[in-house]
């Protein structure tokens, strides 16, 4: 029956009403990232020193350290734009770029049944996820209040991106020799405490290249952990490789891990790519997420009703595929790539303690001169050497408190600002020797 006009009414049926609970007022407040305002701190040593040049290594923004989307790109783009004009499209992107990141970008083998029903485009990576965890959680355990678990040292925002949408984070045992990299031991350990907090885990996130360790691991490598998680009672398993065109090599094979697991399994699995890296579109914010249909569903529903990427940024998405991909990033990947070399020698024959794979960073471990001044973690060692030595970094204590003796140093730079950023580096080190 249809409520009296006179009678309030819910817009949902009564069984299906969000219950009533405090924990949102007793969860931990969420700090701002601190990623975005560590430039803020070269402002002071520009102030006394005009005339100095200052090097960032901080942020992985190829949009501003490297010469970002080619301008061909972007023209292109403001074609298909034109086009287009400035009518809606569905919020997860029109079927016919969908369908050029399934067969031109991700080369999807027919036979695997996955196609552009299985993609959905997103303002960039942080939108995506956000939209992944509330997925995992729904369509998982169908509860709030389980894990999704990381490394030991994730990036900043896996922090707290799960848990803004109800998912609590628990990052993994590891070491750093071994850049806190999961073993199978390490899962087994973390399920099972989780477990004893009554916690089930909606989702492990594999991230390679790594953020901030840029650790790399195999493909093999990856779809054994995900095997080991899925058997475990992971809900799903994420890969995020933002990072992966970045490389010496070729960037992952998404046919290949989606045959390495039978179809019930491939429904778990989501994996997250997208522009803002590998082509320095920073702030064009273009990401898509690769996924089972059932978590494409929900995210279409959610998405009509939330946020709408832009069309530019899909149309800069299909400009750059439709030229080919490696070669519309190539002035991305190949001055990181130059640096990444030189970057390893020079460490190498600094006698640095670093993690070094593929991706956009070195992770490199400052311990030694810590001590020397009773720093506790490398927040002032940052601000120091912003303020004095006009160079920014990351400090690891940013990521988690295992990453406290460790900075992050970003290397998607053109080779001769690598090469004196990184003698910056040693330099401003030195000084705490004296």
């Amino acid at each position: 029956m249809r409520a009296s006009p006179d009678t309030p009414v819910f817009a949902v049926p009564e069984a299906h009403l969000v219950p009533v609970s405090d924990h949102v007022r007793r969860m931990y407040p969420i700090p701002p990232s601190r990623m975005f305002t560590i430039r803020e701190a070269l402002q002071k040593f520009k102030e006394r020193h005009p005339d100095q040049e200052v090097y960032d290594a901080s942020q992985g923004d190829g949009g501003a350290s490297l010469s970002g989307v080619p301008r061909p790109i972007l023209e292109r783009a403001l074609e298909i734009q034109l086009a287009m004009g400035t009518k809606y499209v569905l919020p997860i992107g029109p079927e016919p770029i969908r369908r050029l990141i399934a067969e031109a970008y991700w080369r999807l083998d027919p036979d695997l049944g996955w196609g552009p029903q299985n993609i959905v485009l997103a303002a960039g990576g942080r939108d995506a996820l956000i939209k992944a965890y509330q997925a995992m959680l729904a369509l998982g355990h169908g509860r709030q209040g389980d894990v999704v678990i990381t490394t030991r040292v994730p990036w900043l925002s896996y922090n707290w991106g799960p848990y803004s949408v109800g998912a609590n984070v628990l990052r993994a045992p590891g070491r750093p020799e071994e850049a806190w990299a999961y073993t199978p031991e390490a899962l087994e350990v973390t399920f099972e405490f989780a477990a004893r907090y009554g916690r089930k885990v909606a989702a492990l996130i594999i991230t390679s290249p790594d953020n901030p360790t840029g650790k790399t691991l195999s493909l093999e490598e990856q779809i054994a952990l995900a095997r080991k998680a899925l058997d475990l009672g992971a809900a799903f398993v994420l890969f995020d490789w933002i990072y992966h065109h970045v490389t010496e090599g070729e960037p992952y094979d998404i046919n290949a891990l989606l045959r390495a697991f039978p179809p019930p399994q491939r429904e778990r699995l989501m994996v997250l790519d997208g522009i803002t890296k590998s082509l320095g579109g920073s702030n064009i914010r273009m990401a898509w997420l690769t996924a089972g249909r059932e978590v494409i569903r929900f995210i279409a529903s959610r998405a009509s009703h939330s946020v709408i990427p832009s069309f530019f940024a899909m149309a800069v998405a299909q400009a750059a595929i439709e030229m080919g991909y490696r070669e519309a990033a190539r002035t991305i990947i190949e001055p990181t790539n130059a640096s990444r070399r030189w970057l390893r020698r020079f460490l190498q024959e600094q006698g640095f303690t670093f993690i070094m794979g593929n991706g956009y960073y070195a992770f490199i471990h400052v311990g030694k001169w810590l001590r020397l001044r009773g720093w506790e973690d490398t927040e002032p060692l940052g601000a120091y050497l912003a303020e004095e030595h006009g160079l920014a970094v990351v400090p690891g204590v940013y990521f988690s408190p295992d990453g406290a003796e460790w900075i992050r140093f970003s290397y998607a730079l053109p080779p001769e600002r690598t090469q004196a950023a990184a003698q910056r580096l040693v330099q401003a080190l030195q000084t705490l020797e004296g």
